[in-house]
């Protein structure tokens, strides 16, 4: 009996370490494909490392605000009351 119960806890620690391999490598695999999409959409992007790219991101979610507060004054002035 007892080394059914060693055998069975075993096979159960094997399959519980494989199911946390598979689930690292495709959520890896997903943020990967994440950051290959972030890298497309900001400018000069392409290739650049993630904890680079994640600043760089930030500054351009910032010029964008700026662009649009800029654009929303503008129309408030050139606004026809």
């Amino acid at each position: 009996m007892e080394s059914r119960r060693g055998c069975k806890a075993m096979s159960l620690k094997k399959l519980r370490s494989r199911r946390r391999r598979l689930v690292r490598r495709s959520s890896n695999s997903s943020v990967q494909k994440k950051v290959k999409k972030l890298q497309r959409l900001i400018p000069g992007g392409e290739g650049m490392r993630p904890d680079r790219l994640f600043l760089q991101t930030a500054d351009y979610i910032l010029q964008l605000r700026f662009q649009l507060n800029l654009l929303q004054a503008l129309s408030k002035i050139y606004s026809p009351s």
